[in-house]
């Protein structure tokens, strides 16, 4: 098992749209879902920052979630772009194996 984990710093007029974009029903994990290796997702929110979150996004391997990308790569590139309204930062935390 793979996480991949990501830092966001929500923008503050964005911050419902962001966990709705970022959360378990949300377009990130329906894109996910399309391709096989994807375990699931976790939207963390900072107890002591309210718009600071990370994402855990859980694979059964890395090379599923590059195929994921690879096979999803214009949707993917679509989603990313209309996301970026939504965060005044964003930071690949890393790649964690179990």
């Amino acid at each position: 098992m793979v996480r991949f984990v990501w830092e966001f710093v929500a923008r503050a007029d964005k911050v419902q749209a962001f966990e709705e974009t970022y959360a378990n029903s949300g377009p990130w994990v329906e894109l996910f879902r399309r391709n096989g290796g994807y375990e699931g997702a976790v939207l963390l929110h900072d107890t002591e920052n309210a718009r600071r979150y990370l994402t855990i996004d859980r694979w059964h391997s890395a090379a599923s979630q590059r195929e994921m990308r690879k096979r999803f790569a214009k949707e993917y590139a679509e989603l990313d772009r209309s996301s970026d309204s939504l965060t005044e930062s964003e930071r690949r935390v890393g790649v964690f194996e179990e």
